[in-house]
């Protein structure tokens, strides 16, 4: 199998973070588990403009960025039945929750070991490569 073929076949994840060691992080953990990232993005609009654009097997999606709630996004993704983890605690939210559908939060500060967890229980992959 070329390295192609591999990146070819790891599960693209949309990854929207406006904390960027958070985001680097992030995005370090999921590519040694073998996803391929398609961001990351801090800001909503970069975020919703890459969706139509990419086969998405997942997304992790902070709730609040700069102030601005990413609920569009959410929403997008949910409509294309795209798998969501929310991190963050904004979830929890009486006003939010009953939106949110009882989706996977992820807290911060990120936890490798949770992060897995939810990687396995919401889009089934987790150390993949």
């Amino acid at each position: 199998m070329t390295e192609a073929d591999y990146l070819n076949d790891c599960p693209n994840i949309l990854l929207l973070e406006d904390d960027l060691l958070l985001a680097m992080d992030m995005e370090d953990h999921l590519l040694q588990t073998g996803h391929k990232i398609v961001g990351p993005f801090g800001r909503i609009a970069d975020a919703i403009d890459a969706i139509p654009r990419n086969d998405l097997a997942g997304a992790i999606v902070d709730l609040n960025l700069h102030g601005e709630l990413s609920v569009p996004v959410i929403e997008m993704l949910q409509e294309r039945d795209v798998p969501v983890i929310i991190c963050g605690s904004h979830a929890e939210l009486p006003e939010l929750k009953s939106r949110l559908k009882n989706l996977p939060v992820l807290p911060k500060p990120l936890n490798a070991q949770k992060l897995n967890r939810l990687l396995e229980e919401t889009f089934g992959t987790s150390n993949v490569a």
